[in-house]
């Protein structure tokens, strides 16, 4: 059955102008497009950034050089996969360069996006996939935008379909951005409707970015496996909305050829992402602007010293009741000069081994009265014992019971 003979319930209207002028300025929806998809990827990224410790703004020291290398490598893409639109028969070679009148594919704007900001990133001193990890759920909300700048021009819409939301399409005037004109002035759209599948991809990236945002979220995805998930993600997506399209393509085995780069693109994704692991990262940024890289979950060093531990002992506040951090005195030593004498510090002494020479341990003590007991006879056992050196000395009758310190 032909579904165009189907009377559809409703419909989904297209545009019959793209472009407007200011003056003598041209002001094309396809590119208003494309620009706020940019501006809302480069947001996505800053605040991911930031939040990872890169210093304010360097999304747009990235976003200089990534965006018209991404630009560029789409275009390229573009006209390598679709030659014969501009250099087969009817076709114009400089119809290449009109980027106005559509034409960007994703994997050389991905290409030639990375090249950009692994360029950027190589001159900042941080690794790309920090990068890509903080674009991975930017990246699917600008081609979500982007897609509407298809709907404006008319273009990439699928089978016939008598669904209620098809969409109508009307024959298209590329070099003056609207409809063709029959007439009486009215456009001329073509017969039935249409799967309207850039809202379809732009519906699906949307819901990559929620997905690759939450996933993130949970797992912390580190050395661009974030990014990796995104490409997964939309590549599913790309290879059954590629298969509802109708216009002109090259096939390769009875697929378009965006079917098969899709299938070895989401291969290779998958591989990354069961191969590579690493914890997430996150920037440390000293004073003189030298940036370090650093384990999500490590504590970041002092911005003044990245190398630096981040908290130097003798640098600590005093603990606020007053106790010290200090470690406790060994039983028996001896108290502190400013210690007052006569006050008897209880301490609990264990049992240990006698001294081999306690007149040497009373000496650390108690050095003058020791050397006044030393010089009489001892009082209480009034024994006398002689060194080798002929000289005497005393032993205390309670030499091997320990003196409590301050004693």
């Amino acid at each position: 059955m032909n579904p165009a003979a189907l009377t559809p319930l409703a419909e989904i209207p297209s545009p019959t102008q793209s472009v407007w002028f200011l003056g003598s300025v041209p002001i094309r929806a396809y590119a208003l497009c494309i620009v706020l998809g940019i501006v809302v990827a480069c947001a996505v990224t800053e605040i991911r950034m930031r939040r990872r410790g890169a210093p304010a703004w360097a999304v747009l020291d990235i976003a200089v050089w990534a965006v018209p290398f991404g630009i560029v490598g789409a275009r390229i893409y573009h006209v390598l996969t679709s030659p014969d639109h501009y250099f087969g028969k009817g076709g114009d070679p400089i119809d290449a360069f009109k980027i106005w009148h559509g034409g960007l594919g994703i994997w050389g704007a991905v290409a030639g996006g990375a090249l950009g900001a692994w360029i950027a990133a190589r001159r900042m001193g941080i690794p790309l996939s920090f990068v890509a990890d903080a674009l991975a759920p930017g990246l699917p909300l600008a081609q979500a935008i982007g897609r509407w700048g298809n709907w404006f021009n008319n273009e990439l819409y699928g089978r016939q379909t008598s669904l209620p939301w098809g969409l109508k399409v009307y024959d298209w005037d590329n070099d003056n951005g609207r409809a063709v004109l029959d007439p009486s002035d009215n456009p001329i759209a073509r017969p039935g409707l249409y799967h309207p599948t850039f809202l379809y991809e732009s519906l699906w990236d949307v819901g990559v970015a929620l997905l690759v945002w939450l996933a993130d979220r949970k797992y912390k995805f580190g050395r661009g496996r974030a990014f990796a998930l995104y490409v997964m993600a939309y590549t599913v997506g790309r290879f059954w909305i590629e298969n509802l399209r109708e216009d002109e393509a090259h096939h390769f085995l009875g697929m378009r050829l965006n079917a098969w780069t899709s299938i070895i693109v989401f291969l290779g994704a998958l591989i990354y992402f069961i191969r590579v692991r690493g914890p997430q990262v996150r920037l440390v940024t000293a004073d003189d602007g030298q940036i370090t890289v650093v384990p999500a979950g490590e504590v970041p060093a002092d911005a003044g010293s990245p190398t630096a531990p981040a908290a130097a002992a003798g640098d600590a506040d005093p603990p606020p009741d007053g106790t010290s951090d200090k470690p406790e005195e060994p039983a028996g030593a001896a108290p502190p000069d400013s210690a007052d004498p006569t006050v008897a510090v209880p301490v609990e002494v264990p049992p240990r081994d006698p001294p081999a020479d306690p007149a040497a341990t009373a000496a650390e003590e108690d050095a003058p009265e020791d050397a006044a007991e030393a010089a009489e006879p001892d009082k209480t056992t009034g024994k006398q014992e002689k060194d080798t050196s002929g000289s005497t000395a005393t032993t205390p009758a309670n030499a091997g019971e320990a003196r409590p310190s301050g004693q």
